[in-house]
């Protein structure tokens, strides 16, 4: 709570926060006014006082799907990429901190520029020459960004000046074929700029910037508009609503391997060490004309467990992507069971109003521990005795009992998430991955459902027995009316006699009958009550208000 109630204050204290920065403007300079130009601390979106001429940067919500040119931004661990994609994308997605390493990932946004579209992607730290694991990814994930880049802009510090690491991560660009530039960041003021003067040895174009403040940024963004010149940005249609799935669990339980699997490349870094994901990963799959936008979240831990600041703001950064999802994946580790970290997560969930998918990943591991329990027991001098009774030989455990009991078991435990459908499947081998995407299409149409107000209240008068309803009041609850106020989630609005809250077994009773009338698969139902006033009653129900 602490960390939420933190980021909130920071956010609003900058966006009341408004500096004047002198600008050169990018067209014929004006010499009769000097430019000013004013921008928010938390985005690039500057209110500019010279000429309505000027160049803002807006930011879209356009599909990533389609092909646009790309600036992707490299360097080593802790130079300011992260805080250059937040600047360049107007968003907070990309965690900084001091820690360097934060980012593993790549991250994808989008910044309008002088009217056209540019794809913005964020890198984690790159060194080549380390071998770890988490590095070695890194290093992996980079150049798959490399391939569709337009312009490639490495980022240093000029405050560490021209570093061996530069030297070979400039070396490394050109190798590439790409054309890139030099963004010497932390240039805070024109005394600064004279930093900038030994990283002209590289032979490329220098640009000072200043990530946190914004300072140069637009002399950026015109090189890249120049770069993605000769690749054609096409009108695009009419924006398709895409859906967001935000894949979400305990650390290690399989989210990353599953994005991977679904989105059909290596999108995000697996490793078996708990917490490799840090960021929010956004990949947007188009499939049968659909699009799909997955969210893959850091691990969530309990409070407890979450020492760096990086991990506390991780876990922020997994429930914000939970918030502006439509369906999460709660994803389960087989081989293990149900948790009370689960149990806390899906209840994350229920509270944010997300239609929810119970992922149960890693069943084959859980199938083979299951065969080694069977095994074990039937060596045993009892599992003997029975097989010499009922003159049966070692036989392999039956995986359709397996599947029904391991349901009864996780719906046992997550009771509040009864109306959630359940999936067994193996993201690293991929079986049953498949069956996802129709689940995933199939919660999304329910989570839209509308229903006309006379269908409800016919259904309510002719098909509800209220009467059946467990209801500890003595006296009995009459709805007059109902409507249904809103979808994703639905939500209902119900006129009664009633001055107080309903019971929460009556709300049970009237949604399990809704649901048996519609389907509402995997989304949450909302009721809302509202007290009929006495001169808009019938006479029929014009009995007396507790």
């Amino acid at each position: 709570m602490f960390l939420f109630e933190l980021c909130s204050k920071l956010e609003d204290s900058e966006r009341n926060f408004v500096t004047p920065v002198t600008h050169r403007p990018p067209t014929q300079p004006d010499t009769t006014q000097p430019a000013i130009r004013y921008f928010r601390g938390d985005a690039v979106n500057w209110k500019i006082r010279v000429s309505r001429k000027e160049r803002p940067v807006r930011h879209t919500r356009k599909s990533m799907a389609e092909k646009l040119p790309s600036l992707v931004i490299v360097g080593r661990p802790n130079v300011g990429k992260s805080t250059l994609f937040n600047r360049l994308t107007g968003t907070r997605r990309a965690i900084v901190t001091d820690e360097p390493g934060i980012t593993r990932d790549r991250m994808y946004g989008k910044t309008e520029w002088n009217g056209r579209v540019l794809e913005v992607v964020d890198t984690g730290g790159i060194v080549p020459d380390d071998k770890a694991l988490i590095p070695t990814e890194i290093f992996r994930q980079a150049r798959v960004a490399f391939e569709n880049a337009a312009l490639l802009v490495l980022v240093v510090d000029s405050q560490a000046g021209l570093t061996p690491l530069d030297q070979e991560l400039a070396r490394l660009m050109r190798s590439t074929g790409k054309p890139f530039v030099v963004a010497v960041n932390k240039i805070d003021s024109a005394m600064q700029e004279a930093n900038a003067a030994t990283f002209y040895s590289l032979g490329v174009p220098v640009f000072p910037i200043a990530a946190e403040h914004g300072t140069g940024v637009d002399d950026l963004l015109d090189e890249a508009l120049k770069q993605a010149l000769g690749q054609a940005v096409e009108d695009q249609p009419a924006e398709k609503k895409e859906v967001e799935i935000a894949i979400i669990g305990r650390p290690n339980v399989g989210k990353s391997t599953l994005l991977n699997r679904l989105a059909g490349e290596e999108r995000s870094i697996v490793s078996p060490i708990p917490g490799t994901t840090m960021d929010n990963v956004d990949t947007d799959v188009v499939r049968n004309g659909r699009t799909y936008r997955f969210v893959d979240t850091a691990g969530i831990r309990r409070k407890g467990k979450t020492k760096l600041v990086a991990e506390k703001l991780s876990v922020v950064m997994a429930r914000r992507g939970l918030e502006r999802a439509d369906v999460a994946l709660l994803v389960v580790d087989g081989e293990q069971g149900v948790t009370s970290g689960d149990a806390t997560i899906a209840n994350y969930a229920e509270e944010s109003g997300r239609s929810v998918i119970i992922v149960v990943n890693k069943w084959d591991l859980a199938v083979e521990a299951a065969q080694r329990a069977e095994d074990i027991s039937e060596k045993s001098a009892r599992g003997k005795a029975k097989r010499a009774v009922a003159g049966v030989k070692q036989r392999p455990v039956d995986k359709h009992k397996l599947l029904f009991d391991y349901e009864k078991m996780v719906q046992q435990k997550f009771k509040f998430l009864s109306y959630a459908p359940i999936i067994f499947l193996s993201a690293k081998t991929g079986e049953r991955t498949e069956k996802l995407y129709s689940l995933i299409d199939h919660v999304a149409q329910s989570r839209n459902l509308k229903v006309s107000t006379g269908e409800l209240n016919r259904w309510l008068k002719e098909d509800v027995d209220l009467q059946r309803a467990s209801n500890p009041k003595a006296r009995p609850v009459r709805i007059y009316y109902m409507t249904q106020a809103k979808t994703a989630p639905p939500v209902f609005l119900l006129f009664t006699n009633q001055k107080k809250p309903l019971h929460f077994n009556f709300e049970r009773f009237l949604e399990n009958q809704l649901r048996a009338k519609w389907d509402f698969t995997g989304t949450p139902v909302r009721f809302i009550q509202r007290l009929k006033k006495r001169e808009d009653r019938s006479p029929a129900g014009g009995d007396e208000e507790e």
